[in-house]
């Protein structure tokens, strides 16, 4: 007998109060001392209203991301049958560690003192990191390894995007009397990038009481092979467009080059970002024989609202459009918050009362590192 998986309840916890778009500077900071020039037209395009930072106003860092993990993790055992002493897999994704060494799950698990010795997981990468942290704990209940788990996602962003880590090359621009404003690439996140995590409980039962969501497959790909790293950090780009990694780098370079800030290459971006979705999500719909409007909502994890409605018209134009009324999307209230953002997404939906049994959610999830993808296809039950 073929066994099945569940999602049986979806947690978040976000850090702190929401930050508005007029106080995004005062809780990162002014680089340079000076409001940023692109930043009206990147919250134009991207139409985030409000965020959340592991800040609090006088500058102070409330949490780690291992904390932030932890929290959500804790959330999923407040009320019900569940108990956190019955935990058999705990797999964490994030693109924003609080180390290199020892990995991000094992510092959540470490958060976790209720917590039994169990099988820990950490999935590297950037947004589509969260999509390999629910396949392994679903191919481990599939194949009968465990019978339950906990999947999370999460980030901690906002210590890269604070004005101290542009300081220098703004410094180092000045001296060499060029244009003294950060390049778009590296500005371009800070009004973006959000903290925040969401976890997911899943089981080989659905649920006796409530909704499940079931499991009916999660596909993930690469395009790796065809083209280059397009958001990066912890190296530089040549002329070539290849990564040259921190490691290669004198120390001073290092601060120089903003060696460490997030950089993302945007026109690279919107090269390529929506037509390789497309392309996932063709495939992935014909895989499993099934069409649009079959799909009850699409949760598709964007960066901005600007790719959404890029992403809406190419699937008009490939034949396979879906209605308006079934997207489903919150980045305007929590901002982008990579990993997290499709847990995220899927606390808010299934926890607002309005699925039905035999409803199919579509979950989308894009990365652009080196653009990987992955589509997950879910029944309410």
């Amino acid at each position: 007998m073929r066994r099945e998986v569940f999602i049986n309840k979806v947690a978040k916890f976000l850090p702190n109060n929401p930050v508005n778009n007029d106080d995004i500077e005062k809780r990162l900071g002014l680089i340079g001392g000076k409001a940023s020039r692109v930043k009206s037209i990147i919250l134009r395009q991207n139409k985030i209203k409000t965020r959340y930072y592991a800040i609090d106003e006088s500058g102070r860092f409330t949490h780690t991301n291992a904390q932030i993990t932890a929290n959500a993790v804790r959330e999923l055992f407040k009320t019900g049958k569940y108990a956190m002493k019955d935990m058999q897999l705990l797999c964490c994704a994030t693109a924003s560690p609080d180390q290199m060494m020892p990995s991000h799950a094992s510092m959540v698990h470490g958060e976790l003192c209720d917590a039994p010795a169990m099988e820990i997981m950490s999935a590297a990468g950037v947004c589509c990191s969260s999509s390999i942290a629910l396949k392994y704990g679903y191919i481990s209940i599939l194949s009968g390894n465990a019978s339950n788990a906990i999947c999370t996602g999460s980030e901690l962003a906002s210590p890269f995007l604070t004005a101290k880590n542009f300081e220098a090359e703004y410094e180092k621009m000045e001296e060499l009397e060029k244009n003294p404003v950060i390049a778009f690439e590296k500005d371009f996140l800070r009004f973006m990038l959000s903290d925040g995590a969401g976890a997911c409980l899943l089981s080989d039962v659905p649920n006796r009481n409530g909704i499940s969501l079931k499991i009916e497959c999660i596909e993930t790909i690469s395009f790796a092979n065809e083209l280059k790293a397009c958001m990066y950090q912890g190296a530089d780009k040549n002329e070539e467009g290849d990564l040259i990694s921190w490691k290669m780098f004198e120390e001073k370079e290092w601060l120089d080059r903003s060696i460490f800030a997030i950089k993302q290459d945007v026109r690279y971006l919107d090269a390529h970002v929506v037509q390789k979705a497309v392309q996932h999500i063709l495939n992935s719909l014909a895989k499993n024989n099934i069409t649009p409007d079959e799909i009850n909502f699409i949760l598709p994890h964007i960066s901005s609202m600007y790719f959404c409605e890029k992403l809406k018209k190419a699937l008009i134009e490939a034949g396979s459009p879906f209605a308006d009324e079934k997207w489903f999307i919150n980045l305007p209230e929590v901002g982008n918050v990579g990993s997290a953002s499709m847990y995220l997404m899927l606390e808010q939906l299934f926890n607002s009362g309005h699925l039905k049994p035999g409803q199919k959610l579509f979950v989308f999830n894009p990365e652009s590192g080196r653009f990987s993808y992955s589509a997950a296809l879910f029944t309410v039950v």
